[in-house]
């Protein structure tokens, strides 16, 4: 039983499970009874979101030092008693059960998803390493 770490709206493997949507907002121009359906999420979980500041602050990040600077402030905010509660639900559904948490962004190494891999992965979360 593992977490993937997923872009939404991409095809579902055949065992990936529930799909849970850290995103601050739904997709745009969907209507909600088609989240599932076109792949997006099943279930939307904004509280493991970057907040809107932080969410721009690592889309315009050019440089690795700005991109440390979003990992920092994204960090800071899932530190927080309740994202600490939600990452430790998470990590312990992971012993149990197949599912998959993502974003949107093209590239994972420059998403809050990266980041989120690793802090699942520090409260005993198993991953899918692909």
């Amino acid at each position: 039983m593992t977490i993937r770490i997923v872009r939404l709206g991409s095809p579902r493997s055949a065992d990936e499970g529930p799909r849970i949507g850290t995103v601050r907002r739904p997709p745009r121009g969907v209507p909600k009874a088609e989240f599932a359906a076109q792949n997006w999420y099943d279930v939307w979980y904004p509280n493991l979101a970057p907040s809107a500041e932080t969410m721009k602050l690592g889309q315009e990040a050019q440089t690795p030092a700005q991109w440390a600077q979003f990992v920092k402030r994204y960090r800071a905010e899932m530190a927080t008693p309740e994202a600490g509660h939600s990452l430790a639900l998470l990590a312990t559904l992971s012993q149990g059960t197949n599912f998959s948490v993502g974003c949107y962004c093209a590239d994972e190494a420059h998403c809050h998803r990266s980041v989120l891999r690793q802090l699942l992965a520090d409260k005993g979360a198993r991953i899918d390493p692909d």
